[in-house]
């Protein structure tokens, strides 16, 4: 059965935004590179497959990711991590595990071991080179190296990020429609001129206290009078697949947290050993449902939404590495939208077909964090990053152009990222966060002098631009 064809009974998008801190070079293990490894082999070579069978999901790759991957030392460097150091933890996990009489761990570890096997063969296939292989797939952008934008103290900060954030893409990838990823979804409304100027034309938002949870205008975009369009993401949706009790947390799933010896992973949620037969059964069962509440949605919107659009966005790394079977689940839940007519499309068809519903009021400043709000990002624990982001803006930029380099720059960029302080809020990585954060204020103040390593080389020419110190 086709999907139903555009303008009857609704459509589903799901966006994925796929970022990474800037850890190439800075630590390996147990805070640093190996993330990145990990969601090589867990996340991006898994998904590539089902973006390349033709799914019409929406991948947003934000520049500092892209700027990594990039880097020419990356194709050696996770060839071993996938080749020779997965393999040699797996075979003493195994020998330990049988051992102690566990032939049931021992197999769930056969299974794990299994997923880098298959994932260092693709990424000989690719030749090391996912920028190239994502291609066309990645139609959305985002800032440079991931700010919280309603952040920023100065327009021309919030420009650097967006300039940079465009340029790299365009450099790397084959065609921008307009499609951008606001860090964390951040918005406050002042953003939009500055989105509209830069060449935004859709975004996603959590507007979910905006409009109220499940109303029929989550299912409709919004356009900013500045010109860019918001499509609120369907928070009910999203909860069924990220919210605490959502279908990761399901008894047969993988348990992300349960670790073996050398840091794998060998048991289900409900404490027996891995079965990935079981989990598939479970993955086909959580597929259908999810598909029927989207068909719900649906309907429940029908008397007021002539063409509803639900939007699942999540970050990319939830499918795979956090959630073991979430890049079968996606696989599933297409499968299962084709069988019974719904229809899935990329986000800039969707809203390219639709009539945008007009932003009468300025809404309040928002995100997809904690409480929807900024809290996580500038709160009383966070406070000291914000302050240092906003400092180090007003005093480059007061230094003015002439005194301002591209290793200034790059450093800013990089101490101005979200990430140090979501890590910090979330306290499982120690020290990591104070410690990045104050390198790059380090670099900042240092220049092409310091000793910290300089961060985003291979970032777009753009780089060099004067958006920072524009009127």
């Amino acid at each position: 059965m086709s999907p139903r064809p555009p303008g009857r009974g609704g459509s589903l998008s799901i966006v994925l935004h796929t970022h990474m801190p800037l850890v190439v070079g800075h630590g390996t293990w147990p805070f640093g590179e190996e993330w990145l490894w990990e969601a090589v082999a867990t996340s991006y070579l898994p998904l590539l497959d089902l973006l390349d069978s033709g799914a019409p999901l929406t991948l947003s790759v934000t520049p500092v990711l892209a700027d990594q991957l990039a880097d020419p030392d990356v194709p050696e460097t996770c060839a071993t991590f996938l080749r020779e150091l997965r393999p040699l933890t797996h075979e003493l996990d195994i020998a330990e595990a049988r051992a102690e009489g566990r032939d049931d761990v021992a197999k769930a570890l056969e299974h794990s071991a299994a997923v880098y096997e298959d994932a260092a063969e693709r990424w000989n296939e690719v030749s090391g080179d996912l920028v190239t292989a994502w291609g066309q797939h990645a139609a959305w952008t985002s800032a440079a190296t991931h700010e919280v934008l309603p952040l920023a103290a100065l327009d021309g900060a919030v420009r650097l990020q967006l300039q940079t954030g465009i340029a790299s893409h365009r450099k790397r990838f084959d065609t921008w429609k307009g499609g951008f990823w606001l860090p964390e979804c951040a918005h406050a409304p002042w953003l939009d001129r500055l989105l509209a100027e830069a060449g935004v034309h859709t975004t996603v938002v959590d507007w979910t206290d905006v409009l109220g949870r499940g109303a029929p205008r989550n299912l409709v975009p919004h356009r900013s009078p500045e010109g860019p369009i918001f499509a609120p993401l369907d928070r009910q949706l999203v909860d069924l697949v990220w919210a605490q009790d959502g279908y990761p947390a399901g008894p047969e799933y993988r348990n992300h947290h349960g670790l073996t010896t050398h840091h794998h992973r060998a048991w289900a949620n409900d404490g027996t050993a891995y079965d990935p037969a079981r989990a598939w059964e479970a993955v086909r069962r959580d597929a259908k449902d999810f598909v029927d509440n989207v068909e719900r949605r649906f309907i429940g919107a029908a008397g007021s939404v002539r063409d509803p659009l639900a939007v699942l966005a999540i970050d990319t790394e939830l499918f795979g590495h956090w959630w073991h079977e979430g890049v079968w689940w996606l696989q599933a839940v297409v499968a299962e939208a084709e069988l019974r007519g719904v229809m899935i499309e990329k986000l800039d068809d969707a809203v390219a077909r639709r009539r945008p519903v007009q932003v009468r009021e300025d809404p309040p400043e928002t995100t997809w964090g904690r409480n929807r709000t900024l809290e996580t990002w500038s709160g009383p624990k966070a406070a000291e990053y914000a302050w240092r982001i906003r400092r180090n803006e007003l005093a480059v930029r007061a230094a003015g152009p002439d005194a301002a380099s591209a290793d200034d720059l790059r450093a800013l960029l990089a101490l101005q990222a979200s990430d140090w302080a979501f890590l910090h809020d979330g306290g499982s990585t120690g020290d990591y966060p104070l410690q990045r954060a104050t390198a790059h204020l380090e670099a900042l103040a240092g220049g092409v002098d310091s000793t910290v390593p300089n961060p985003l080389a291979q970032l777009a020419p753009d780089l060099r631009t004067n958006a920072l110190f524009a009127p």
